[in-house]
């Protein structure tokens, strides 16, 4: 499950941020085969794109859904606008916001870190995934 490499790659050692933690997890576990290049890109996008603004999980999980649903490009279907939304509107029903600073306030310690939101974020993304893979 998507939660278990997850938790893996959150874990100090790795000194993942949010983003990176989901795209390497999503890499690992769905056999994505990305370059260490193209795993990079996510390093930008944490701590809400360093301004805390949109949550490096939800920019990394939407990473995973246009690489895992788009054959060539965005406009060839509504499919990874609609997977989009799914997982924005299910993150925000369930942690309340999509706002890093917001996030960071609720459910940051200095203990487990954003862990609660990363894992939160794996979760909602691994549902979509799996509902989503034979279609």
């Amino acid at each position: 499950m998507l939660i278990d490499t997850v938790k893996k790659y959150y874990e100090k050692e790795y000194d993942l941020n949010c983003a990176e933690t989901i795209i390497y997890a999503a890499n690992e576990e769905y056999g994505l085969n990305l370059s260490h290049q193209t795993l990079k890109t996510m390093a930008a996008f944490g701590g809400g794109m360093a301004v805390e603004s949109t949550c490096g999980v939800i920019t990394g999980s939407i990473a995973v859904l246009g690489i895992m649903f788009t054959k060539e490009k965005a406009h060839e279907s509504d499919r990874i606008k609609l997977l989009t939304q799914e997982f924005i509107d299910t993150f925000v029903s369930e942690l309340k916001t999509e706002s890093c600073a917001r996030l960071k306030n609720r459910y940051r310690d200095d203990e487990k870190r954003c862990s609660d939101i990363v894992f939160k974020g794996a979760e909602i993304l691994d549902n979509i995934v799996n509902k989503n893979k034979a279609k």
